[in-house]
């Protein structure tokens, strides 16, 4: 209970400023619901729902200062409505990505892809807390950030000196408490002492934006989505964006969750959590409601103040709720500016300079990938930054994946005493399959004492596939026999280093057979894996080829070509 009361007086602030930032003027105006309102009252559901149905013990969800930027885009472009649209959809989506086990292939996002959109994240929210900081008189914000940028410029000389000195106050005040009293709740003594200074303004003639005067009082409240509003085209339209969501939501709650793992000594259920994270999400956007995430700030406070069950989740809730109850109004006389240095001091945490500086040290392509995914999402949004950084992530795995397979010609090497050959089948314990003797063997030098070099007769030629044979590798084979000058009588294909082939590789694969056979040379292969011969006979491929040119081991393989080029040794 203690946990989840402390958690509950941090985080409330913070829904409210996110619900603030999330809305620009005009959608904010067509929602019955003032903006802090939606941030609060989803701390509330979503927070009690992922208590009660997440794959976590310890995980404290909410409004998230991540999906600010989308967030604000969405409303801009399709309006309140689209947003709450956009909610349900994110969480089908984040349903059906746990019921189909996805909750670990979220995992695999690339590292420059996800600092780049969080860094990214965090320069938009800093830059689009500038008009509340300073007290600008910006009638209508843009909402790209080159045009936020250009409206501050344009408005600086309407700052207002107590907003500026309450915002720049609530700030300072934050960073230094954060830095030498970590343990006290650095935000809401923050927001605390700025209410005070605003009050003290008013009485002395100079009064500030607050949450009252700009929105209305903190009320609990709901809006139910309309069916009305639901159209094809907009579903259609909403795609994109209700994909980047549930892909955010996705990333940071588990990215939560493996944190909140290692000080737990925990494990956490990704699959059960993507669920849950939907299942909230829906109700949320049903509700009229903001979209909620795992928080990693709140997780880890939650954990410090000593909650190791899910209660102090569901406590949480309920404290909030409480405190929008009993003191709703008091809640109003929050300052803007208060509330815009709180996501200052997030977006600030979020762009981890250390970890930035780091990886601009790392190989050049995932830098570009890096600054690529950043700029992109901060000119041009979330839904480019995230999706042509995956691209990007995607098609350098493939190149260097490919760098990695290949095929090399190893006739020399086991024609040579005293080589890496491996031993021949004779030599394999009697209780062990060919096949693993040959994988368990690869990599141990074998000297010609201890083991006989494999004899490869004249006219048979012997190459190494090594690596995925995947769409990126297929031309390698294909060039390997155009490149010899007198083609062989046979032709052996190790395939001890392949693990997995894909569509591609056995399309060229056949090709390479086709090829083969009209230039008189057999095929035959050594050294298939379960996977690989699974999808042989699969498409048939293994009839085409025969199977009696297929081997589990080299040595086999070497013995049939024997019997090939030399008919009479049999």
């Amino acid at each position: 209970m203690l946990a989840g009361l402390t958690v509950a007086v941090i985080a409330l602030p913070f829904a409210l400023a996110v619900g603030i930032g999330s809305l620009p003027q005009q959608a904010a105006s067509a929602s019955m619901l003032a903006p802090p309102v939606l941030g609060a009252m989803a701390a509330i559901v979503g927070g009690l729902l992922l208590a009660v149905l997440g794959g976590s013990r310890v995980q404290v969800g909410g409004p998230s200062a991540v999906s600010i930027a989308i967030l604000y885009t969405i409303a801009r472009d399709h309006g309140y409505q689209g947003l709450v649209v956009a909610t349900v959809m994110a969480g089908c989506i984040l349903v059906i990505m746990g019921v189909s086990r996805l909750g670990v292939m979220v995992k695999y996002i690339p590292y420059p892809v996800t600092a780049g959109f969080t860094a990214g994240s965090a320069v938009l929210i800093a830059t689009a807390q500038g008009k509340d900081m300073l007290g600008l008189a910006i009638a209508d914000n843009p909402a790209h950030w080159v045009g936020k940028v250009q409206a501050l410029a344009a408005h600086i000389s309407t700052a207002h000196g107590p907003t500026l000195g309450v915002g720049l106050g609530t700030l300072v005040l934050v960073l230094v408490l954060r830095r030498f009293a970590p343990r006290l709740p650095a935000m809401l003594l923050g927001i605390a002492c700025a209410t005070l200074a605003s009050w003290l303004l008013a009485r002395a003639g100079s009064p500030v934006p607050t949450i009252a005067s700009q929105f209305g009082s903190v009320r609990l409240g709901v809006q139910p989505l309309s069916p009305s509003s639901l159209s094809l085209a907009l579903v259609r339209d909403l795609v994109p964006a209700a994909t980047t969501i549930a892909i955010l939501v996705a990333i940071e709650g588990l990215l939560t969750d493996v944190v909140a793992d290692g000080m737990t000594g925990g494990k956490h259920r990704s699959d059960q959590e993507l669920v849950s994270f939907g299942i909230a999400n829906i109700a949320c956007g049903a509700l009229g409601l903001l979209p909620v995430a795992g928080g990693l700030s709140r997780t880890v406070a939650n954990v410090k103040a000593g909650a190791r069950t899910p209660f102090a989740a569901m406590w949480h809730a309920l404290c909030m709720l409480l405190i929008v109850v009993l003191a709703g109004s008091i809640a109003g006389l929050v300052p803007l500016a208060a509330l815009a240095a709180v996501l200052v001091v997030v977006s600030l945490g979020m762009m981890d300079f250390g970890a930035f500086r780091q990886l601009l040290r790392t190989p050049r392509a995932d830098v570009a990938v890096l600054l690529t995914t950043f700029g992109l999402t901060v000119v041009f949004g979330l839904v480019y930054g995230v999706g042509i950084g995956m691209v990007l992530a995607s098609m350098l795995f493939m190149q260097r994946m490919s760098e990695v397979a290949g095929v090399r010609s190893i006739t020399h090497e086991l024609r040579t005493p005293g080589s890496d050959a491996l031993p021949t089948r004779s030599s394999s314990p009697d209780n062990k399959d060919p096949l693993e003797v040959d994988v368990e063997l690869a990599g141990f030098r074998k000297s010609a004492s201890s083991s006989p070099a494999l004899r490869v007769p004249p006219g048979v030629e012997v190459f190494e596939l090594r690596g995925p044979f995947f769409f990126a590798v297929a031309d390698k084979l294909e060039d390997t026999l155009a490149q010899m000058q007198r083609p062989p009588k046979v032709f052996i294909l190790r395939m001890r280093g392949v693990p997995h082939i894909d569509a591609t590789g056995l399309r060229a694969l056949e090709r390479f057979h086709a090829h083969c056979t009209r230039l008189g040379t057999t095929l035959l292969l050594g050294g298939v894996h379960a996977q690989p011969l699974h999808e042989f006979v699969r498409v048939g491929l293994d009839a085409r080829l025969g199977e009696a040119n297929i081997f589990e081991n080299l040595s086999d393989a070497l013995a049939r070509a024997q019997t090939l080029v030399e008919p009479d040794a049999s």
